[in-house]
């Protein structure tokens, strides 16, 4: 693997794990769903206005308009709306650690249904990355955990493996930006009747809640997403997921600095053993050349 594809995975990592912080600080002062509507309408309205500028206009075929629906539905809407709901009760810390169970769950999905034989090396990888996931809970229920948080976010972990299972390819070489500004206007669409039904409308513009939400649309929102694009691209969907082996380190280490949540000895070795087990299933999938 190449310098620049290692840039770029640290690079996207590090963006996608600050999300669960920056999210954290916006949904104690907004309506989750509300929010994350008019996050990802601004983000997708950026990313088509930058495509184009740059050339690029909405040429997809029917696999990358099916695509751009699921991942939009199943990313944006179901994965995102419901960890920003779930920040409304649990810490961005045990956020940033459900989700990071997402390879793992592609992995053992992959197993069970597209029957993808899984090397000796993944099958550890699986069952230590579970254990691990196991050990930072069993700490944390001593100190009570909101059951409704941990499902929500179990529930939009599980809908994006799914879409990553379903569609191979969201988007076309070239058109990178577009596909992404379409899939989250897709997902604004999807959380708009919720957030309207559900929640009332009522936001406090701080400089907190502004520069939160700005850092989440342009950093973890575009930059991130277009950079994972790109990495898929460059190096194959397979190769770029080993680097959300890093997640649970980074998303934890992030919250602890800038929103102080604590950690524990248990949640540590718990973080180090969730790293281990999503390094191990992931590098057993890489083929290698």
């Amino acid at each position: 693997m190449d310098i620049k594809s290692m840039v770029m995975g640290f690079t996207f990592a590090l963006m996608w794990s600050s999300a669960f912080t920056s999210a954290r600080i916006i949904v104690l002062q907004a309506p989750a769903l509300t929010i994350s509507s008019l996050r990802f309408l601004i983000s997708g309205l950026i990313a088509i206005g930058i495509a184009y500028l740059l050339g690029q206009r909405i040429r997809l075929d029917r696999r990358n308009w099916r695509a751009v629906f699921i991942f939009g539905i199943c990313q944006n809407a179901l994965y995102l709306g419901l960890f920003f709901l779930a920040m409304q009760r649990i810490e961005a810390s045990l956020a940033s650690i459900i989700a990071s169970v997402m390879p793992l769950m592609v992995g053992l999905a992959s197993a069970v249904f597209l029957k993808e034989r899984l090397s000796r090396l993944g099958i550890i990888g699986l069952v230590v990355g579970f254990a691990g996931v196991a050990i930072i809970m069993i700490a944390r229920l001593s100190g009570g955990l909101d059951m409704l948080g941990i499902l929500y976010c179990l529930v939009g972990v599980t809908s994006l493996a799914a879409a990553t299972l379903s569609v191979r390819a969201a988007a076309s070489k070239g058109n990178v930006l577009m596909v992404v500004g379409l899939q989250m206007l897709v997902g604004s669409a999807a959380l708009l009747v919720p957030a309207l039904i559900l929640e009332e409308q009522v936001i406090d513009w701080n400089f907190s809640l502004t520069a939160a939400l700005s850092y989440t649309i342009i950093v973890p929102g575009l930059m991130a997403t277009v950079i994972w694009f790109l990495l898929v691209e460059r190096i194959g969907a397979t190769r770029a997921s080993t680097y959300h082996f890093l997640n649970p380190f980074l998303g934890v280490g992030i919250a602890a600095v800038i929103l102080g949540e604590t950690l524990t000895l248990q949640d540590i070795i718990g973080v180090v053993v969730v790293m281990a087990g999503i390094f191990a299933v992931q590098f057993s999938r890489v083929k290698p050349g």
